[in-house]
């Protein structure tokens, strides 16, 4: 077996569901990140368990037909790319044999259309969201960036090449510059995850893609930012500026978002549109970060859903009403239901903005407000509906709500999914209860990442 510090030459073959490249040595299975399916490389034992280990990249003797070279200096040390090393075709092969493997693997379904990944046209410069946590080097200076990988040491980055860039402005870059020097030059420290002590923790910055407009919201470990009128003054010099907030946050966990908001320039959102539909999204609001890919993403659902004019429709973990507001455009009823208070109010004010009158909005958890709905209202035609979309958070749906799903008996249930794994889990619980999977459509929202949203189609046995 080998051995922590062991070098050894491997060829690697496969790749692990995190980008990670995946050799084999008389058996013994290593894991090598930043490596491709068919480079060679001399490598490090970092970790040695029993049948597997994990080794450091120390040379790539032939590299793979597939590998590229990254375009990011920090592609290596950030954790928020792990494909930036294979081409781009070669991602969206991975992406799709890891969606249709799971589904095989995990759900045991054989018979289904797998469809062609919906592919970006450019995989970079498409967030238009960035968190960045806050912090200090060993010299004491205050910087920002993204996390490395599996870790909370902040890997500094000025330039995300996944960031929009309106007109070719660095917006990320020029507000987060702006910051690093108010705090300079006013004293105020950047928290420290170890002591709990220090004022900014986290800078979040939206980008209205179709809009241009420009949302910061600084989380801060307080209720107050000493001298925050000078940094509105010239925060509000970037191109787009439209509201600059902070956000409250001082329990000691990995949470980044607090719920308090103070607002401190601007009407508490910007505005973006999908589309045809336009929206309005607040700091704690959850909104896709591609909207160019999430619109064929939102079509391609909108396709399997088959609707005509006539049909009733739940739409589950709706968040601001992104799907619904697409799905009531040829739907007769939508229900949308989440359990963020934020987001309702903003789906609520983004279905009076596209003048859509078909939509109504419940709060509350899924798994509890359907079941709820559906036993207070046995016989009401929407406990029949014509079509139910799901579009959960990445652990998936709760038993209960799948059951209530049964239940009401929908012709047609199109789950649409940012985890595979659990997506593959629930399509073999509804495969066991009455519903065949038809067809399945992979859609990359995330160029550079091992991530993928998947649309799925089933229909009533």
């Amino acid at each position: 077996m080998l051995q922590k510090n062991d070098e050894c030459i491997v060829e690697i073959s496969d790749l692990g569901t995190s980008g990670e490249g995946i050799g084999r040595i008389d058996g013994y299975v290593l894991f090598v990140k930043d490596t491709v399916i068919g480079d060679t490389v001399r490598v490090r034992i970092m970790k040695s368990k029993k049948n597997y280990g994990y080794a450091k990249l120390l040379e790539i003797i032939t590299p793979s037909d597939n590998r590229v070279e990254a375009p990011c200096p920090a592609a290596k040390r950030c954790g928020g790319c792990q494909l930036q090393f294979m081409n781009y075709k070669e991602q969206l092969r991975f992406k799709t044999d890891k969606v249709e493997n799971n589904i095989r693997r995990i759900g045991g379904i054989d018979t289904f259309e797998m469809e062609e990944i919906i592919g970006m046209q450019d995989p970079f410069h498409y967030r238009n969201k960035a968190q960045f946590p806050m912090g200090m080097d060993k010299e004491g200076n205050i910087i920002s960036g993204f996390y490395a990988g599996r870790t909370h040491s902040i890997i500094p980055v000025e330039h995300c090449m996944l960031g929009i860039s309106p007109d070719g402005n660095d917006v990320n870059a020029s507000v987060m510059k702006r910051i690093k020097l108010f705090m300079k030059q006013n004293n105020i420290l950047p928290y420290d995850e170890k002591t709990g002590k220090g004022l900014v923790r986290h800078v979040l910055i939206r980008i209205g893609k179709a809009t241009g407009q420009v949302m910061v919201c600084i989380v801060i470990n307080g209720h107050k930012l000493s001298y925050a009128k000078k940094l509105v003054d010239d925060l509000k010099t970037v191109p787009g500026m439209t509201d600059i907030s902070l956000n409250v946050n001082t329990t000691r966990n990995n949470v980044i978002m607090g719920k308090e908001l103070i607002s401190l320039f601007g009407p508490g959102y910007i505005e973006d549109s999908i589309g045809k539909i336009r929206f309005q999204i607040s700091p704690l609001s959850f909104f896709q970060v591609n909207p160019e890919q999430t619109e064929k993403l939102y079509n391609k659902a909108l396709e399997y859903a088959g609707l005509t004019g006539t049909e009733t429709v739940w739409d589950l973990y709706c968040g601001i009403g992104s799907i619904s507001l697409f799905l009531a455009q040829k739907a007769k009823k939508v229900f949308g239901v989440e359990i963020v208070p934020e987001a309702v109010e903003d789906a609520r004010s983004n279905a009076q903005l596209n003048e859509i009158n078909n939509v109504e909005f419940f709060e509350g958890a899924a798994e509890k407000v359907v079941p709820d709905y559906f036993q207070r209202h046995q016989g009401a035609p929407e406990c029949s509906p014509d079509v139910i979309v799901v579009d959960p958070p990445r652990k998936g749906c709760d038993e209960t709500l799948l059951e209530t799903i049964v239940l009401m008996k929908p012709k047609r249930v199109v789950y649409v999914s940012c985890e595979s794994a659990s997506l593959a889990r629930d399509l073999k619980w509804l495969s066991e209860h009455g519903y065949a999977l038809q067809k399945v459509a992979p859609c990359d929202q995330f160029g550079q990442t091992v991530h993928v949203e998947t649309v799925c189609l089933l229909s009533n046995t």
